[in-house]
């Protein structure tokens, strides 16, 4: 892929965030209709929460070149409960990834197609090429839309 199209898919994600929780209110958004799942407002603080956290890896990577980054990995479960997701505020977690992912589509289309084969150390994962990084930030976000529309099917939204 160029770096153009995935900063195009990238970017794209933000989007489809904020439409599958349109029109949802605070009850909506707090509700767990799903047993063992997270609610909806959950998902969008993890979110929001893990897209700085793939950013900080990307930006790693792009920063110290072929000088290989060390990238550590983070516990979701314990994030979004010592974060306590239950208390945000939707309109914040949704900005939050919306300029997130504006900053880093910018930053992806200026990239190489050299660069995007830099890769960086996960310390579970092993070495991942930037590309690579980007990928799964794209598709984290898009793992998720489907449990808001799983949510709000449950909820007769």
């Amino acid at each position: 892929m160029t770096p153009t199209e995935l900063a195009d898919q990238y970017l794209a994600g933000a989007a489809a965030l904020r439409a599958a929780v349109a029109g949802m209110n605070r009850d909506q958004l707090l509700a767990r209709p799903v047993p063992g799942r997270w609610s909806t407002l959950e998902v969008v603080a993890h979110i929001a929460d893990f897209d700085p956290i793939l950013i900080d890896r990307m930006k790693r990577i792009i920063a110290y070149g072929t000088d290989v980054p060390l990238l550590l990995v983070a516990d979701e479960e314990l994030y979004a409960k010592e974060m306590k997701y239950q208390d945000r505020d939707v309109e914040e977690e949704l900005a939050v990834v919306d300029s997130v992912r504006r900053q880093v589509a910018r930053i992806i289309r200026g990239l190489t197609p050299e660069q995007l084969q830099l890769v960086g150390c996960h310390n579970k994962r092993g070495l991942m090429t930037l590309e690579k990084v980007i990928q799964m930030a794209t598709n984290h976000l898009t793992h998720h839309v489907p449990f808001i529309a799983e949510k709000r099917k449950a909820l007769g939204v």
